[in-house]
């Protein structure tokens, strides 16, 4: 595993830009100075020995050397020694709607990214759990399969979006199914689905789904998300999308077939509007969940590696000494430059 010890010297690496940005600028205004002189073709003809494309290479080399030299700062390390730990916790698998439904505002930002909120929150409450993320809608494939690395997590979370699925619908039944198939072969632990969705069931079967992951152990929750009212559906264009009679298509939650899929499943039916009550309720009943011993992969000693940018450093920057920006005489048989 490869990590910086120090990544805070990182942010130095934003001299890179700036420095190349004044670079630009000031080749500008002596390009501009050096056409007060006279043409451009004629000056280059007066200083033969004066090589542009020298000056260049040794300005790339220079700001190498600075943005190695904040890698080295931070001093980059690679893991040696692997051992595995057993600690108690979970494991969550979460099957998250995004068919386009999930698009509608009745509760806020939207339907989608206040799931996001929920989900990003569950799993800044984890310490030694391990965490899946299936998205479905009339199809379902694993987004992130089980870990306990939570960066990750959060990270491919933040990229769910509607258009990751083509096909549109809500198939939650094979979306529970796929979450089943996805939790690790232990045993005497916890395992919980948490189904995110608008309840609206196009293909049918959930609760069979459900009642089969009980029966493997598993405990299904459904979080329902919307209002029973409806809601229209944002078509991204400002306007709403429209059915083929042109009237406004309503996404309305179906909280029955909801407590019916939870209740079949053995687990909680959770309705999430614009309080805060579905987090906290979730939370408690994640909590009931027996923990179990799970196996961590721990990196317990890293190797230093700023020794080898440190050399690459140094390479630069004999490289960059010899190139001189005028062309060498002994040497000028020898084109290596313009």
């Amino acid at each position: 595993m490869f990590r910086f010890e120090d990544p805070i010297y990182l942010y130095l690496l934003i001299l890179v830009p700036i420095l190349v940005a004044i670079r630009m600028m000031g080749l500008r205004k002596r390009k501009k100075q050096l056409a007060k002189f006279g043409d451009p073709a004629l000056l280059k003809q007066l200083m033969p020995d004066l090589s542009s494309t020298r000056r260049e290479i040794k300005f790339w080399l220079m700001i190498s050397v600075i943005a190695l030299l904040a890698v080295m700062l931070a001093r980059p390390q690679m893991g040696t020694k692997i051992s595995q730990e057993q600690r108690q916790g979970i494991e969550v698998v979460i099957a998250l709607d995004i068919s386009n439904s999930m698009k509608a505002t009745d509760v806020v930002p939207s339907r989608l990214d206040k799931s996001k909120m929920l989900i990003e929150n569950l799993v800044d409450n984890f310490t030694n759990d391990k965490v899946g993320l299936i998205v479905f809608a009339g199809d379902a494939f694993v987004q992130l399969p089980i870990t306990s690395d939570y960066v990750s997590a959060k990270m491919f979370l933040q990229n769910i979006d509607p258009s990751l699925i083509a096909v549109q619908g809500t198939n939650l039944a094979e979306a529970i199914e796929l979450s089943s198939r996805s939790f690790t072969k232990q045993d005497k632990i916890g395992r919980a689905i948490i189904v995110i969705t608008d309840g609206e069931d196009h293909e049918g079967g959930a609760e069979k789904a459900a009642k089969e992951a009980k029966k493997n152990g598993m405990r299904v929750f459904v979080l329902g998300v919307g209002s029973p009212k409806g809601s229209p559906i944002p078509d991204g264009n400002g306007g709403y999308m429209k059915d083929n009679t042109g009237q406004e298509v309503m996404s309305a939650l179906n909280e029955q077939m909801c407590k019916q899929i939870a209740q079949a499943g053995g687990g909680a039916y959770i309705h999430v509007d614009n309080n805060n009550v579905a987090q906290r309720q979730l939370d408690n009943e994640i909590a009931k969940l027996q923990k179990g011993d799970i196996l961590n992969v721990v990196y317990s000693e890293y190797d230093e590696q700023f020794q080898a940018v440190g050399i690459l450093v140094l390479l630069i920057l004999v490289i960059e000494t010899i190139i001189l920006e005028s062309k060498n005489p002994l040497l000028k048989r020898i084109k290596l430059f313009k």
